[in-house]
C-alpha cells in the first residue's frame, strides 16, 4: 500500500472500412500474403496518397460515441521511422491537429463508477506485419496491413489497476463495435493496446519512470503483463537492484515475463512535419450532424430497452448486450416472436453452449432469428418436445437447416397419443416393478426414471408433461 500505480492507454483499433486508407487496395483480414498491396500503399514514389472518406466519417463516430470535441480542421502528418514492415519509411498520422480530442468514458468495476479521460483520438495508416519463421531462421513481410485505416485511443493515466483496464477496454469494445467503427476482433489484430505503467510513492504527485508493453492484443495477457511489471518497478524501488528505464517492453505470455526491446522513443525521434501530399479536411458541423443522425443503437442503449420493452432480467440484458452479434441475433428474433425471455433462453443457453464445444468466437455466429422464433413457436404448439428442438437449433446453428422440413424429413414430431403413451407407461412399470415399490415407499425421484424409459421407447418423441400426468395416474392406483 506504500505505493500506486499510474497506466495510461493507448488503444489501435482498424476501422471497418472496404479499401485502405490511402488507396483503393482491400482492407479485408484473412487473404494472402501481399495480395492487397500496390505502388501507393507499399510506398512507391511518385504515387499519392488519397484520403478515404468513410475512414474520416468512422473516425468521428469513434469521438462520438466516447464523448470526444470534433475537431473542425484536420491535418495529416509524417512519423518517420525505418522498419522493415513499413516500406515508406514513415508512417502517415495525426500529431498537430487529430481529428477528435477531450473525451471521456465512464466504467464501472468493483470499486464503483469511475470516469477514464481521453486525451485525444487520431486517425494513422497501419504497418505491415512481420512473420518470423524458425525453421528458416528468417523473418519475411506481409504488406496487406500496410495503409488499413485505424485510429489511436490515447487515454490520460487515469488507471490505477488491471481491473479498470479490462473495464475500459471491454467498454471501447462495445462501443466501437455496436456503432459499426470496427469488429474489434482482438485475435486478429483490429484491437490491441500499448500499456504505460509507472509506479510512485503514495500522495506523490510525480510520476514515475514510465515503460510501455507495445501490441497487447489478450485481456488475459494484459492483465498478466499489468501484474508483473507493477510489481517488477515496485520491487526495483523498494530493493535498488534494478534500475529503471524509459523503455519498450515485449510480453511474453508463455514465460508470464516482460522483456526489453529498446529505449522509448520521444516526438523528437520520429522528426514529425506536415504531408504536403494531404491537404487539411474541412469537417463542418452539418457533416458532424448528419453522422451522428445515422448512428445505430448502442450497447448501453440496447441494454436499457431489453429491461424496459421486454422485461429480460439485468444478467441477461448484460450478457446479451456483450456481443453485437449476439444481440443482432436477439433483435431479429424478436421481430417473430413475443417471447423474449424464452429467446434470451435459447441464446444464452444453448448457443453459447455450441459455440464453446465448436470452439468458436461468438462474435463470428450468424443465425437466423426467424428459424429461432419457429422453434419456440414449434415447442409452444406441443409440436416437438424440448429434446427434439435443441436438436433443431443445433442443426439451425451448424447448417442452418430449415426447422419444419427438418422436422418432416427425420420424423421428430412429438407423440401426443395418449392410448399410445399410455401403453409404453404400462409396460415400463410391469418391467419395473421393483421401482414401483420405491415410489410407493415415497421416493418421488422414480417419475424421472420412468419417463427416461419411456421417451426412450418413443425415441424421444413423447410429450413430457402427458408422459408425466400419466405416470403419476398409474403409480398413484397402482
Amino acid at each position: 500500500m506504500k505505493y500506486e500505480v499510474v497506466i495510461g492507454l493507448e488503444v489501435h483499433v482498424e476501422l471497418s472500412t472496404e479499401s485502405k486508407l490511402f488507396c483503393s487496395c482491400s482492407a479485408k483480414f484473412g487473404a494472402d500474403a501481399n495480395e492487397n498491396v500496390c505502388p501507393a500503399c507499399i510506398g512507391m514514389p511518385g504515387y499519392p496518397p488519397v484520403t478515404n472518406r468513410k475512414a474520416i466519417e468512422l473516425g468521428i463516430v469513434s469521438g462520438l460515441v466516447t464523448n470526444c470535441e470534433i475537431s473542425n480542421t484536420i491535418t495529416f502528418d509524417k512519423k518517420n521511422y525505418y522498419y522493415p514492415d513499413l516500406p515508406a519509411g514513415y508512417q502517415i498520422t495525426q500529431l498537430f491537429n487529430p481529428i477528435c480530442q477531450n473525451g471521456y468514458i465512464d466504467i464501472q468495476t468493483s470499486q464503483g463508477e469511475k470516469r477514464i479521460k481521453i486525451k485525444q483520438i487520431h486517425i494513422e495508416e497501419d504497418a505491415g506485419k512481420l512473420v518470423h519463421d524458425s525453421f528458416t531462421d528468417s523473418s519475411l513481410v506481409d504488406y496487406n496491413r500496410t495503409s488499413v485505416p485505424l485510429v489511436e485511443i490515447v487515454s490520460m493515466p487515469d488507471f490505477s489497476n488491471a481491473e479498470e483496464v479490462i473495464a475500459y477496454l471491454e467498454k471501447l469494445r462495445a462501443l466501437l463495435t455496436f456503432s459499426g467503427v470496427s469488429d474489434c476482433k482482438m485475435q486478429e489484430g483490429s484491437m490491441r493496446a500499448d500499456i504505460n505503467i509507472s509506479v510512485r510513492e503514495k500522495g506523490s504527485q510525480k510520476l514515475g519512470t514510465r515503460t510501455e508493453m507495445k501490441n497487447m492484443n489478450s485481456f488475459k495477457a494484459i492483465t498478466r503483463a499489468i501484474e508483473y511489471e507493477s510489481q517488477r518497478h515496485i520491487d526495483a524501488l523498494e530493493t535498488g537492484v534494478e534500475e529503471l528505464v524509459q523503455e519498450t517492453r515485449r510480453w511474453d505470455d508463455n514465460k508470464n515475463q516482460s522483456f526489453s526491446m529498446r529505449s522509448k522513443e520521444n516526438a523528437t525521434d520520429y522528426r514529425y512535419f506536415p504531408n504536403a501530399e494531404l491537404m487539411p479536411i474541412i469537417i463542418d458541423d452539418a457533416w458532424i450532424s448528419k453522422v451522428k443522425f445515422g448512428l445505430p443503437e448502442l450497447a448501453h442503449e440496447k441494454y436499457e430497452r431489453y429491461l424496459s420493452d421486454y422485461k429480460l432480467p439485468e444478467q441477461d440484458s448484460r450478457i446479451l448486450t456483450t456481443s453485437k452479434a449476439l444481440t443482432d441475433i436477439f433483435d431479429e428474433t424478436m421481430k417473430h416472436t413475443d417471447r423474449p425471455k424464452e429467446a434470451a433462453n435459447w441464446l444464452l443457453v444453448e448457443l453459447m453452449n455450441l459455440v464453446k464445444v465448436e470452439s468458436k468466437s461468438i462474435d463470428d455466429i450468424q443465425m437466423d432469428g426467424k428459424k429461432i422464433a419457429k422453434i419456440i413457436e414449434l415447442v409452444d404448439q406441443k409440436t416437438i418436445n424440448r429434446t427434439t428442438a435443441k436438436e433443431i437449433f443445433a442443426e439451425i446453428f451448424k447448417n442452418d437447416v430449415n426447422p419444419e422440413e427438418y422436422i418432416e424429413k427425420h420424423g421428430l414430431g412429438m407423440v401426443s397419443d395418449e392410448n399410445a403413451l399410455l401403453e409404453a407407461a404400462k409396460l415400463a412399470l410391469a418391467e419395473n416393478q421393483k421401482s414401483v415399490a420405491e415410489y410407493k415407499e415415497g421416493n418421488q425421484k422414480v417419475i424421472g426414471f420412468f419417463v427416461g424409459i419411456i421417451m426412450r421407447k418413443m425415441n424421444g418423441k413423447a410429450d413430457p408433461a402427458m408422459v408425466n400426468q400419466i405416470l403419476k395416474k398409474l403409480l398413484d392406483e397402482a
